[in-house]
């Protein structure tokens, strides 16, 4: 998976995680942000940032 499609689909996780936390229904706000904070916390999501970043500099 390139460096790109790395954070496309983090970025996707995190929008449906984002949904879900603003969906009016009852549920585990705290859970929610708990799962987000590991979706953007992912090793190789890091790393793969990172690369970007140099690449765009």
């Amino acid at each position: 998976m390139t460096d790109q499609q790395l954070a496309l689909q983090a970025i996707s996780e995190a929008q449906l995680l984002l949904e879900e936390y603003l969906q009016p229904y009852p549920k585990d706000n705290a859970l929610v942000l708990e799962k987000l904070v590991e979706v953007l916390e992912r090793p190789a999501l890091i790393v793969a940032v990172g690369r970007l970043q140099q690449q765009s500099n």
